[in-house]
């Protein structure tokens, strides 16, 4: 019985712990819609490549050549066709300009919920 119990419990651990690793050894996942540098001047299927590259990279350090890399030829592109692109890539991670909820965001005058009357 003890037998049973104990492979059951190490079956369950192995089910659980494979349910929650990440892909590509431990690394942040790659979102669908993570902000790509020069996005803008990109087809479909360059940003699709470019995301499959990042999901793809083993370590940090790879994902970063990957991004300086892309960071250089965006650069080069904007130039060749005279557009403007900033001189950064986005910031990983966190919330950079325009994220949270800055004005006009929460919930409102009296916020809460239902009308904030008396309670019964």
């Amino acid at each position: 019985m003890k037998r049973k119990l104990l492979l059951l419990a190490s079956l369950t651990t192995l089910l659980i712990g494979g349910a929650f690793a990440q892909p590509g050894g431990g690394l942040p996942p790659v979102a669908d819609d993570a902000p790509i540098y020069g996005s803008q001047i990109m087809t479909p299927q360059e940003r699709i490549k470019h995301r499959n590259q990042m999901r793809a990279a083993k370590t940090l350090e790879e994902r970063e050549q990957i991004r300086s890399r892309h960071h250089e030829q965006m650069v080069q592109r904007a130039k060749d066709r005279g557009v403007t692109l900033p001189d950064e890539p986005p910031m990983r991670g966190g919330m950079g300009p325009g994220g949270g909820m800055g004005p006009g965001g929460g919930m409102g005058p009296g916020g809460g919920m239902g009308r904030g009357g008396p309670t019964r």
